[in-house]
């Protein structure tokens, strides 16, 4: 496992996620006030694209490649919201429920990235 490119991806993650979902948070919110969308789906695009450019250059041992990234990307995602919200109790609408929070972003975060290493197994052929 490359562990220090798996912390720097989920540090980078991490700060797209908030990022993206500052700027882009308000605009759902306004429009769907009772649906919170917007994270989720920031959150499986970015986890999608880092999470590919992690896996491709894994050559064996794809998917318990991609189960322990996504550890890593979860604890990573943990320590900074612990850092930057919890501790210094920050207000934030995305952390109103941490313990959804939490555990929707392990399930997502878990899933892409298992199943990345489970396609970059495959082979394809498409002809």
């Amino acid at each position: 496992m490359k562990v220090k490119l798996a912390i720097i991806f989920g540090i980078v993650i991490w700060a797209l996620s908030y990022a993206l979902s500052a700027v882009f948070g308000p605009i759902f919110t306004t429009r769907l006030p009772h649906i919170d969308i917007i994270i989720p789906i920031i959150s499986i695009v970015v986890t999608g694209f880092f999470g590919i450019l992690y896996i491709r250059n894994i050559e064996t041992n794809e998917v318990v490649e991609g189960i322990l990234v996504g550890i890593v990307f979860v604890i990573i995602d943990i320590i900074l919201d612990m850092i930057f919200f919890i501790l210094p109790n920050v207000p934030n609408p995305m952390f109103e429920n941490y313990t959804i929070h939490i555990i929707s972003v392990a399930v997502i975060t878990l899933s892409i990235t298992t199943l990345l290493g489970y396609l970059a197994q495959m082979k394809i052929d498409l002809k």
